[in-house]
């Protein structure tokens, strides 16, 4: 994944700073017992940010949420303030292409090309 950062993460909870001279299953078992937000942890589970963090950013928007519902904007329903955290956390599927169909004959000739197709 980031060897340097998995490298620091070991020298700053462990004050290991030569790990080629520890064994491999060693490693293997101080590498697991790392905090959640170690840097190397946030890397491998996609994480931008610690989960304390995120806690912060949730109770932030959920704040600006209920001001916002108090405005005359809120009322309205315009001028939505953004989350932070919607922001920070990327969506992969957020701009997926979908298919319609008028009826379930359409389906299923559609079905059946994308198998005869395979």
């Amino acid at each position: 994944m980031d060897r340097d950062a998995w490298i620091c993460d070991l020298a700053e909870t462990y004050r290991i700073f030569d790990y080629r001279a520890l064994p491999v299953g060693l490693l293997a078992t101080l590498s697991f017992g790392l905090r959640e937000d170690s840097r190397i942890k946030q890397k491998m589970n996609g994480m931008k940010t610690s989960n304390s963090t995120m806690l912060l950013m949730l109770a932030v928007d959920c704040l600006r949420m209920l001001v916002w519902m108090n405005t005359a904007d809120g009322a309205k329903n315009i001028n939505r303030p953004k989350s932070l955290v919607e922001e920070l956390i990327e969506t992969p599927n957020q701009n997926r292409e979908f298919e319609v169909f008028e009826s379930g004959e359409d389906f299923e000739a559609r079905r059946r090309k994308i198998i005869e197709g395979v």
